[in-house]
């Protein structure tokens, strides 16, 4: 079977379900064979006829015994074939219905080894992988139990990891689990996170750690974890004085709660110059998201007396 089949729209719409269907069996039988360049072409096949169609990835995971092979690959000595078979998985995981079936205790421990032991682009795919099968609900206290947050969280202090965006996505994903937080906090995510922030790595990567941040924060435990890191305050006025709208957004917002947690926090922010000016900026030039979050930052700074925050007038000079 040629992929070119596949790949033109045309010719998918007149294909019949039924020759779609032995088509894909062919692909699934080739993938067991031990003539590597067979092999290979049958999971490229299938990598390509899994990402077009919902109907597709549905129609191989009826071939008997489908995923279990797949999985059985994706543990493969050969990079090629074990990145395949991943990306395979992935794209199965992109159907709803497949997410439960996919999250086996087993295949969960398989991708918590691919994040300690694989090679970048392996780490890559199996976080993609988390990241999808977590956005089913259900999935995501698995994930917990079975050690996938610790194992996020140590990647993520690898410098420059080249997988870092990938793994970020995955701890907002399960972030969204209340036991998840709890487990992350306790992992020491809290200071990673504000290193992956404070680098120089990249905005769109601090942006997506505030988001996770700001998911860890909405708890007590997580909100005092952060209140505790050592000139937070200092770092998020950083990440508004930035260009990335993403960041400034998780920025206003963890900055609201360490606000109402924390007179200490506000008085902090205070003592920056350019505090009030760069709010003052958001609130009129920022994403609808931002504006909201800096004029709520400016009315509870403006609803708290400031002399007891600071004495320096020149806190105070962009509103005056």
């Amino acid at each position: 079977m040629s992929v070119a089949s596949f790949q033109s729209s045309s010719s998918m719409r007149s294909m019949s379900v039924a020759t779609a269907h032995k088509n894909i069996t062919q692909c699934v039988a080739d993938a067991r064979s031990d003539a590597h360049d067979v092999q290979e072409k049958a999971l490229k096949d299938l990598v390509v006829i899994t990402q077009v169609s919902p109907l597709y990835r549905n129609l191989l995971a009826q071939v008997d015994g489908s995923i279990p092979i797949l999985i059985a690959l994706s543990k493969s000595s050969s990079s090629t074939v074990q990145s395949l078979s991943l990306s395979i998985l992935f794209n199965l995981s992109l159907n709803n219905d497949m997410k439960k079936l996919l999250a086996s205790m087993e295949t969960i421990y398989h991708l918590n080894t691919l994040i300690s032991l694989g090679s970048p682009e392996t780490v890559k795919l199996a976080s993609s992988l988390i990241c999808s099968l977590a956005m089913l609900d259900k999935n995501k206290a698995k994930f917990g139990v079975a050690g996938t947050i610790q194992l996020l969280v140590r990647a993520l202090t690898v410098p420059s990891v080249p997988a870092a965006h990938h793994l970020l996505c995955s701890l907002a994903e399960l972030g969204q689990f209340h036991g998840n937080c709890t487990v992350a906090v306790r992992s020491g995510a809290i200071s990673v996170l504000v290193d992956v922030v404070e680098s120089t790595s990249g905005e769109d990567l601090a942006g997506t750690a505030l988001v996770v941040l700001g998911l860890l924060a909405r708890f007590e435990e997580g909100l005092r974890a952060l209140i505790k890191i050592d000139r937070i305050v200092y770092s998020m006025v950083n990440v508004l004085k930035g260009r990335c709208m993403l960041s400034k957004e998780g920025a206003t917002e963890i900055l609201l709660r360490l606000f109402d947690e924390s007179e200490g926090c506000l008085r902090d922010a205070l003592r920056f110059p350019e505090f009030l000016g760069v709010v003052a900026d958001l609130s009129v030039r920022g994403s609808t998201k931002a504006r909201e979050r800096a004029t709520l930052l400016m009315n509870k700074i403006m609803n708290n007396d400031l002399e007891t925050y600071s004495n320096a007038d020149s806190v105070y000079s962009p509103w005056y």
